[in-house]
């Protein structure tokens, strides 16, 4: 790997542990918290939607513990990329470098839409300029070249400004939390559990994996219905992976970065689990099958000024979600081109700003035209098996690490190695199995365009690299390639 204080390839350090908690909070929070809470309780939970929100919590929290000591030992940019390119090899490296890359950028476009969809809501905007129907979508377009803008001058600018957001967003999620209490019935909680029944069988490429395979009958509501809304839940949660993309741009990544990533997912594991509780309990969970089920919940109690509000709110917090993926995703692709295993002109530093405009600027411009031409809700699947194959690799990384460099200084250390990280890649595989035949369909697709571009492209490339005086090979995770 380059080495990262190579002048015009290093990354300006400006982010404390409050920057990347605020960074954290600032992309969990989004359309998770204000959309699948209710319809996940109305299809397949009911009131124990909280426990699958617990349950999806814990599976983050698993690859979060394995995320912070990585994170804490290999503080170079590029996530999941580095930590594995340290320990697993540069084939390896390239796999889960293409794969943060479908998981950021088709993130971003999904969201971008979302917003899009909340501001024409709030505002009675034109359905030609934004929303679903919108073709292009300007609104969506005009949001991704704004916060391109904003990560281009500089990730503290870009911290500023998600923290404004986030205040906005969680005294929003506060409101719904403090103002649902009120109107709370506790006949609304019973049963807890509802009863299960069988659902239909899906078809085709819209079955479960785990189905086709195994010929498991779906059901909703009960123990299955639970971990059936977890796997979809899990989506509320994708984000705090993004907080280890900026460990080199972290004043004391060593100790920062494991408090942001485990720091961002603690703060949202217990608002999603109280606003969950609060809207189950202020309505029947049958009612909240809706594209807004916090705003239906206020409106059904007789509250309907709070719709608005909470409109407002998921603007802000889907607004943070689209900054923070841009930044994730411009840093991965940053580490890569910095490698070789993508062309170098990509890993410029603005002289500046201190930060990578040039594949800044070309992210921005991909999300952009996804978002404004592209339907991605049938994609969001994507996004989630993406993020589930990086736990399993970064899991995976602390074993193998741990077993070729015992005496590897880490300022953070996973408890109970292998069993943690295994139990982590177990987990992740169980919710990945739960997703449909089509989108591991998609996701292989993906990956296969990916192996291409590597051997015809990033494996020679990367291997002239290092054998250049002075040009690879010297980096922080080089070193620790076994």
């Amino acid at each position: 790997m380059r080495d990262t204080d190579e002048p015009g390839h290093k990354l300006r350090k400006n982010l404390s542990a409050f920057d990347l908690t605020v960074f954290g909070v600032g992309v969990i929070i989004g359309t998770g918290i204000f959309v699948l809470t209710g319809q996940q309780a109305a299809r397949n939970a009911g009131p124990a939607i909280v426990l699958s929100f617990a349950l999806a919590g814990a599976v983050c929290a698993l690859a979060a513990l394995c995320y912070a000591e990585f994170a804490s030992t290999v503080p170079v940019a590029g996530s999941a990329y580095t930590f594995s390119y340290a320990t697993l090899g540069q084939f390896v490296a390239w796999i889960i470098g293409w794969d943060l890359c479908l998981e950021l950028a088709l993130g971003a476009a999904v969201v971008s839409r979302g917003w899009s969809a909340y501001l024409q809501e709030l505002f009675d905007l034109p359905s030609w300029l934004a929303g679903d129907k919108a073709r292009p979508d300007f609104g969506a377009a005009f949001i991704v070249v704004a916060l391109t803008i904003v990560a281009i001058l500089g990730a503290k600018l870009s911290g500023r400004v998600t923290g404004a957001l986030v205040i906005i967003k969680v005294a929003v999620v506060l409101f719904v939390i403090g103002l649902g209490l009120f109107f709370i019935k506790a006949a609304n909680y019973t049963p807890f559990i509802p009863p299960a029944k069988a659902a239909a069988k899906e078809s085709g490429g819209d079955a479960p994996l785990l189905q086709v395979l195994a010929g498991i009958t779906p059901q909703h509501f009960g123990w299955f219905g639970i971990v059936a809304a977890a796997s979809i839940v899990f989506f509320a949660y994708i984000g705090f992976d993004v907080v280890a993309t900026t460990a080199e741009e972290t004043r004391r990544p060593q100790r920062d970065v494991p408090v942001g990533i485990i720091g961002s997912l603690v703060i949202c594991a217990v608002l999603y689990m109280g606003v969950s509780f609060v809207v189950t309990g202020m309505v029947h969970y049958g009612d909240l099958d809706t594209a807004a089920p916090l705003a239906k919940a206020f409106d059904l109690v007789g509250q309907g000024w709070a719709a608005d509000l909470i409109s407002l709110g998921a603007v802000c917090g889907i607004t943070s979600v689209i900054l923070v993926l841009l930044l994730g995703q411009a840093r991965v692709s940053f580490a890569m081109a910095r490698d070789g295993l993508l062309p170098p002109v990509l890993a410029k530093v603005h002289p500046r700003f201190g930060t990578p405009w040039v594949m800044s600027t070309i992210t921005g411009a991909v999300v952009m035209v996804l978002a404004a031409f592209v339907p991605l809700s049938e994609l969001s699947e994507l996004t989630s098996i993406g993020t589930l194959f990086a736990f399993v690799v970064v899991s995976l990384g602390v074993i193998v690490l741990r077993r070729t460099h015992p005496d590897l200084p880490r300022a953070f250390r996973a408890p109970l190695v292998p069993w943690l990280p295994a139990l982590s890649v177990l987990a992740s595989v169980w919710l990945m199995l739960n997703l449909p035949v089509v989108t591991w369909v998609r996701f292989v697709v993906w990956m296969v365009i990916g192996l291409v571009m590597y051997f015809a492209y990033g494996m020679r490339r990367a291997t002239l690299s290092a054998e250049r005086p002075g040009g690879g090979s010297v980096g922080t995770a080089a070193k620790l390639t076994p």
